[in-house]
This record gives structure tokens, sequence and C-alpha cells, in this order.
């Protein structure tokens, strides 16, 4: 397996999850100490400290101290990292369009043919 396809399996797992995708959406926001986001999503921290850490190991998200509370974190979401999902997405709606065309055109010869007998 190449270095791009685990890294499409780390996002993809990481994504699978509601709780994290919801904290995608809210770091797509703004920057956030993991207690906001806690707090924003009603968990319990350690619960919030699990699906950062997920985050984090797929590279959807990256951490640094807090300015004000060098004991806090703060996430923000790295955009970039979606960048190989996004392709691999496109590809696929690329052939599944293509192979939805070609269905189509199939159909309305075949209805022509039959509308022309």
């Amino acid at each position: 397996m190449t270095a791009s396809a685990r890294a499409l399996d780390r996002t993809f797992h990481a994504l699978s999850d509601k709780v994290r995708r919801d904290v995608v959406l809210l770091l797509g926001d703004e920057p956030r100490r993991a207690s906001e986001l806690a707090d924003a999503l009603a968990l319990p921290r350690p619960a919030m400290s699990k699906h950062l850490k997920v985050l984090r190991e797929a590279g959807l998200v990256e951490e640094r101290e807090d300015r004000e509370d060098a004991r806090a974190r703060v996430y923000r979401l790295r955009r970039e990292s979606i960048a190989g999902a996004r392709e691999w997405l496109g590809e696929v709606e690329a052939f599944w369009g293509a192979q939805l065309d070609a269905f189509k055109a199939h159909v309305e010869a075949k209805s022509a043919a039959k509308r022309s007998k």
C-alpha cells in the first residue's frame, strides 16, 4: 500500500465518526481549545482528547500551546490535509458521472430505436 493510500485511509477513518466530523466543522470556523470543543459538543474532556488524537494522527488537525495558558492546547484544522480525499472523491465522481452518462445514452438510443419501429 502506498503512503498516499495509507493517508487516505487514515483520513476516511478519522472522518467516519460523527463527533470527529463535527470537530472538523467547528475548527473550520476558527482554532479552538480542546475544552471549548468538548463543551460545544457536550462531551467529557477525556472523550474529546481521544477524538482529537485520531484527528491529529490522520493529519487533519494540529495542536499548539495556547498563548494565554501554557497548559491548554489550541487545535487548528489543516485544510491542506483534506486535499487527498477531495482529489480521490473527484476521481470517483468523474468515473461514475461518465458511467451514468454512458448508461443514459444507451437507454435513450434503445428508446429511440423502439419508437422508430
